[in-house]
This record gives C-alpha cells, sequence and structure tokens, in this order.
C-alpha cells in the first residue's frame, strides 16, 4: 500500500462486510461466536450482522495479521513505483532499514502480537501516520476459518455456515477502508464454488474434459524411480 495522501492510524479500518441484509441466513450461535472472537482474538472488532449492511471491522493497525513499514516510493509520471526489493521475498513483521526507527520513534513492539496488543489503545493509533507515498505491506491469515467447510472454528466452539449459503451468500470479502470518507483501499474476496463448475473451469483452461479429468483420477499411478542424472 502507498497512501496518496497522509492517513491517521486512527481511521483505518480492516475486516468483512456485505452490501445488502443476511440476518435470515445467520446461523444459531452467531452472537456467541461474536463474543467468544471479541475475548479470545481480536477485542478490537466491532459489528453488526442484523443490520441492511452488515459488517466486522477492526481497526487496521490491530488486526492485521502482519505489517511492514517500507521505504519512500519514487513518483514518476505521476505514478508511484514500488521498489523492485520489495517483491523478492515474503512478508515479515518489521521495517527495512532505517525505517526501522520510524516503528522506535513510536515505541511499537517488534512481534506480532505485541502491536497488535499496543494498537488497540486509540490514542496510540492517533498517534501513527500512513504517510504519503511511504511503502508499507501487509498480510492477513484465519487459522479459525475451515474454508474447506464453510465453518468457523473457535476455541471450545464450532460454527459451520454450509448450510446458510445459498447462490447470493457464498462469497466472504475482506475489506479495507477509511472509516469517515468511506473510501475503499483493497478488497480481497474467497469465493466458494461447486465441485461441478470448479472442474469445468479447470477443463477449459486445460483443455481436458470432465470424463478424461476423471479419467486419469482413476487411473493406476507410476510410482515414480529416479534416474541416475536425477541425483547429485
Amino acid at each position: 500500500m502507498i497512501p496518496h495522501t497522509t492517513v491517521s492510524g486512527n481511521e483505518l479500518l480492516f475486516g468483512n462486510d456485505f452490501d445488502h441484509p443476511i440476518k435470515d441466513r445467520l446461523p444459531p450461535g452467531t452472537e456467541t461466536a461474536f463474543k467468544i472472537v471479541k475475548w479470545a482474538i481480536d477485542p478490537g472488532l466491532e459489528g453488526d450482522f442484523y443490520s441492511d449492511t452488515p459488517h466486522l471491522y477492526g481497526p487496521l493497525l490491530s488486526s492485521i495479521n502482519v505489517l511492514r513499514v517500507g521505504p519512500k516510493a519514487t513518483k514518476k509520471d505521476g505514478k508511484y513505483e514500488v521498489p523492485a526489493h520489495l517483491h523478492e521475498d515474503g512478508i515479515s513483521e518489521g521495517a527495512d532499514g532505517e525505517d526501522e526507527e520510524l516503528r522506535k520513534e513510536k515505541q511499537i513492539p517488534e512481534d506480532a502480537a505485541a502491536r497488535k496488543k499496543h494498537f488497540l489503545k486509540e490514542e496510540h493509533r492517533k498517534d501513527w501516520e500512513f504517510e504519503e507515498g511511504r511503502v508499507y505491506q501487509g498480510d492477513f491469515f484465519n487459522p479459525y476459518i475451515d474454508f474447506n467447510q464453510f465453518a468457523l472454528k473457535l476455541p471450545g466452539f464450532s460454527l459451520s455456515v454450509l448450510g446458510y449459503i445459498n447462490e447470493k451468500e457464498d462469497t466472504l470479502r475482506y475489506v479495507m477502508k477509511n472509516k469517515s470518507t468511506g473510501d475503499v483501499f483493497f478488497v480481497v474476496v474467497f469465493a466458494l464454488v461447486p465441485k461441478e463448475e470448479a472442474e469445468k473451469e479447470s477443463a477449459a483452461a486445460t483443455g481436458i474434459t470432465s470424463g478424461e479429468m476423471a479419467d486419469q483420477g482413476d487411473g493406476k499411478k507410476e510410482e515414480y524411480q529416479p534416474k541416475d542424472d536425477d541425483l547429485d
């Protein structure tokens, strides 16, 4: 992320939302699950599942799993260019080189869990700014969501939503936005695709028919025997 204007750390939210009501599709135990999430996972979360625009947001600084502060980006022809080296490795918590001083000046912990706890306090979020033209990297993941079963698995509690999904509620959308202006910075959508549809899309992409895929799946696999040239 490269902000085009400086934004207060207290303004950015991260979480899930819908553009239509879902209250008639919520499974029993939704409120209990939300209480467990706030207690055991992310105390900064706030949401309303029963409104016309259901949402579950938390402050970006205390919700994002990984946050890395990068260098200032160069601007060419009116557009920012991301430094090439940022694409070489995976993202880890922290900062790049001299940019570590930015975190130290604000007394931001090096550990991700400690940083999330630090930014649960509003005064700490207000003391941080996402600078115009600076590169920020982040990553998010959720070990409590089983995408194979579309289930929420919490400490001592499991909630399956697979039976409540229809053609309208078959996606999970993650959003980062400005809470004051409503400006959206990015959206990531996970969609539940029926097996038959996924096979058709895969077949169309590879040129293999569904029948051929099934035949290949039923075939006996030959055990690979390495050649002498394969061994070092």
